[in-house]
């Protein structure tokens, strides 16, 4: 609750009135220390009274004169410090007073009356009237007073101040916040001394009713509004305690508390965060209330109870910890009973990075789930881009002289479903995984890279035997057992690249070298085997340019051709081990290398060369790459014998790759890649997309994906405006920086509703399977002081299965975010997708305590 509410404090002194979004409720209490500007610039002349002045009079006191220096701005960053006093640069700025009429008496009086304006630094004090009394040390500013600094402004009727001791009131403030775009009032604010002070009846909001009374005559409810019935102020503490504080949206409580405590500083404090409520077809509705302990200034814990009104109550927890040597977190999701499944279940995920004397380094990350099902049920407890693959790892590194070593161990859990089609290859553990590497330059040009590496290979826990599609020599001959075992190996390759501004040439020489020893019998009867296979390449890159124009457009075009050379004599690999290779992804990188596999244990034989050309647009002035075209086919000299399908190539010639993109027209950005088999003369692969952004919070975003037999796809996304101004903040859009015309931020937000609609999703159909296969679906509403979000999100787990989860956010501009927030989902899912409101400082990133 603490951090649903905003804390704006002010220190004690000249320009310490700052604003903090998200820490607490006591907006209004800043204009308490803010108001203070007046103490720190009594008015004082010097030598003989002067006299009354007719006409716009000005005067101007050095610093030293004042009876008390004005303290420094700290800028718009909530941040106290008692001590600034000692190092205060705006203690020798001059304080200048102008008025209609200025008069007063040596070492007694100082009046300044009309319009009466005084200035220092950064900031601004006016009133109808300003006076200080030196003997018994008061500063009084009366009718229409009005406090400037930074663009936050603070005005009421009327200042009492004794500088010296620094008690005093302010009568009736009113304030703004630039940095929140928000604002309110408060009945008096009392000031107890320079680090102490009582704000009562204050109230915080973003929100300006259109009219200032309704209909009634009662003065107008904003949308949304905090109010106190009393805030104390403790600087010393870093403390706010707020009393009965009560949050309405339309007149209506949402959020209560008889008594709260918040920091006024950025520095973070025990409380509890706003709640969360999701609701979805697999857990029901769930509530969940953080609360965030801050254990110590590089510690912290968030412990969230929740309740699922399907599977019963449960307990997440993250911990964090920050040193100078080390840092991690650990994060536990425990549910002890879950009614539907009938047994407890957790999530598990540990990280942690550690710096060791002599250079080395430690890195441990772990994440473990309680059961194969997890995955589904819980779909946002478990952060892996592979939901059912979920890896254990531990990292040792060192460098010795040029050379790098590093011990591993891996192991994963693989979460299998009961549907045998469905299921997934596992990983080998390595336990565990011993190298070294070097890269260094030799005499002539020459560049060594070499790496040696000790695995030992075991199966992750329950898996025995492989699917369906192992390949050749992951199986003990004969016994449908995968293999295990131990590898030795080591990759060099030296090269000598030749290169110049248009060119390069870099032929190299590289050896993969390999020896097993299995704990069962490979197919062909042996236990252990070794081999060694050497790769001869050449790569050659060429980059011409030329200038040219389009409809008057200054253009540098570029023709960009590449050969790769690639021979590879054959191995029999068939009866060897495959602990780690598997087959490329056949892509425009992926054809620019000398071997089909990633991993170690195969290698094809090669005899080809890859041959492609690119053409690239720029702008001539920016440099910015307006077009992209390109075209690379490899040619076979020979068959290839080792391949990732299996079966011997007797093919001569790749499929062709074709891609391009453009964003040439003007708010429209075109990308298409297409793979092309000239045997079958079809398309195999290709993936189309375009993406229309005329403007702000406009985008759509259609995409087509297409591997032959196996899938065809269509996705659109979008963010577009439905109804209402767009890009503007509704009502009132005219404000100036305090915010008095209600615009900005400080938007309307009344009853009439005048904001603009947003429709916002991603639709992924299969049109092979014709169906929803995952789906985001949504609506925003921007009122200009507050947005509201609904999103459904639906994530497919099986063919026959999907998670749908609904999303509720109400976003107090200025305040704090409530409910489940679905601005991670939007951005992962919608590209373009932008947030509605960017507040200065905030993180583009939503986090977990939005």
């Amino acid at each position: 609750m603490a951090a649903a509410a905003l804390a704006c404090a002010a220190a004690p002194g000249w320009g310490q009135a700052t604003v903090a979004a998200g820490s607490a409720a006591s907006a209004a209490a800043a204009a308490s220390a803010a108001a203070s500007a007046p103490a720190a610039a009594p008015l004082s002349t010097t030598g003989p009274a002067a006299p009354a002045a007719a006409g716009r009079a000005a005067a101007a006191a050095p610093a030293s004169t004042a009876a008390r220096p004005a303290r420094a701005a700290r800028g718009p960053a909530l941040r106290l410090d008692p001590t600034a006093t000692l190092r205060d640069p705006a203690r020798n700025q001059p304080v200048v007073v102008q008025a209609q009429e200025i008069r007063g008496q040596p070492d007694l009086q100082t009046v300044a009356e009309g319009e009466a304006e005084l200035q220092r630094g950064p900031v601004t004090i006016t009133a109808d009237r300003l006076s200080y009394d030196q003997p018994e040390d008061l500063a009084v500013a009366r009718g229409q007073v009005r406090i400037s600094r930074d663009g936050n402004t603070y005005t009421g009727p009327e200042l009492q101040l004794k500088v010296q001791s620094f008690e005093g009131f302010f009568l009736e403030p009113t304030y703004f916040f630039a940095r929140t775009g928000a604002g309110g009032r408060a009945e008096r604010v009392d000031f107890l001394d320079e680090q102490r002070a009582v704000a009562h009846r204050a109230t915080y909001s973003s929100c300006r009713p259109e009219d200032p009374l309704d209909a009634e005559g009662r003065p107008a409810v904003p949308a949304w509004e905090l109010s106190t019935r009393q805030v104390r102020l403790d600087f010393d503490a870093n403390e706010g305690i707020a009393e009965g504080a009560v949050l309405r949206f339309y007149g209506v409580p949402i959020l209560a508390a008889p008594v709260l405590s918040f920091p006024l500083t950025e520095a973070r404090k025990s409380g509890w965060l706003p709640p969360s409520i999701t609701l979805d077809n697999k857990s029901g509705l769930q509530v969940s209330a953080p609360y965030y302990w801050n254990i110590a200034p590089n510690r912290d814990a968030t412990l969230t109870p929740t309740l699922s009104a399907k599977r019963g109550a449960g307990l997440e927890t993250e911990y964090r910890y920050l040193e100078p040597r080390y840092h991690g977190s650990a994060v536990l999701d425990f549910l002890p009973h879950d009614r539907l499944a009938g047994r407890s279940r957790y999530a598990l995920g540990l990280q942690h990075d550690a710096a060791l004397p002599r250079d080395t380094r430690v890195a441990l990350k772990v994440l473990r789930v309680s059961d194969d099902d997890y995955w589904k049920d819980f779909t946002r407890n478990v952060p892996s881009l592979t939901p059912r693959l979920l890896a254990s790892d531990l990292q040792l590194s060192r460098p010795v002289g040029d050379w790098q070593t590093y011990a591993r161990v891996q192991s994963w859990q693989v979460l299998q479903t009961a549907d045998p089609t469905t299921r997934i290859e596992a990983p080998y553990d390595r336990a565990p995984q011993l190298g070294a590497r070097t890269t260094r330059r030799l005499g002539g040009g020459l560049e060594l890279d070499v790496t040696g590496e000790f695995n030992r290979f075991t199966n992750p826990g329950g898996v025995t035997g492989g699917p369906t599609g192992v390949p050749t020599g992951a199986i003990a001959g004969g016994s449908g057992v995968r293999l295990t075992g131990s590898r030795l190996h080591a990759l060099a390759s030296i090269a000598r690249p030749w290169t110049s501004p248009g060119w390069t040439l870099t032929p190299r020489l590289a050896l993969n070298a390999a020896t097993y020893s299995t704990d069962q019998a490979m197919s062909d009867g042996r236990r252990s085997a070794s081999r060694v296979i050497p790769t001869v390449s050449v790569d050659s890159a060429w980059v011409l340019e030329r200038e040219t124009s389009w409809f008057g457009r200054g253009l540098r075009q570029t023709l960009e051709p590449r050969l790769l050379y690639v021979r590879t004599p054959f191995r029999d690999q068939s009866a060897l081990p495959n602990f780690d290779a598997a087959a490329k992804d056949f892509n425009i990188d992926s054809i620019y290398t000398e071997n089909a596999f990633s991993g170690v244990d195969r290698v094809s034989d090669s005899h080809q060369l890859t041959a492609g050309v690119t053409t690239r647009v720029l702008d001539d002035g920016t440099g910015v790459e307006a077009m992209r075209l390109g075209l690379v086919q490899r040619f076979l000299f020979r068959d290839q014998r080792v391949t990732p399908d299996g079966p011997p190539s007797t093919r001569r010639f790749s499929d062709i790759l074709l891609f391009g993109s453009t964003g040439l027209l003007p708010s429209w950005t075109l990308e298409s890649s297409v793979q092309y088999s000239p045997d079958i003369r079809r398309v195999v692969r290709s993936l189309a997309s375009a993406r229309f952004s005329p403007g702000p919070f406009r985008t759509l975003n259609l995409s087509y994906r297409l591997t032959r037999g196996l899938s065809e796809q269509v996705e659109l996304g979008w963010q577009w405006p439905l109804y209402g101004p767009v890009g503007e903040r509704v009502a009132g859009q005219a404000s100036r920086a305090d915010g008095s015309a209600g615009g900005g931020l400080f938007g309307s937000g009344g009853a009439d509703c005048r904001g603009t609609w947003y429709g916002v999703g991603r639709v992924n159909y299969s049109t092979r399977d014709s169906r929803v296969t995952d789906s985001v679906i949504g609506m925003e509403y921007d009122a200009g002081c507050w947005i509201g979000r609904v999103v459904a999100e639906r994530l497919s787990t099986g063919r026959s299965e999907a998670t749908t989860r609904l999303l509720l956010q109400l976003e107090l501009v200025g305040l704090s975010r409530l409910g489940s927030s679905p601005l991670q989902v939007l951005k992962d899912n919608i590209p373009g997708y932008r947030l509605l409101r960017d507040p200065a400082g905030s993180s583009l990133t939503p986090n977990a305590y939005d």
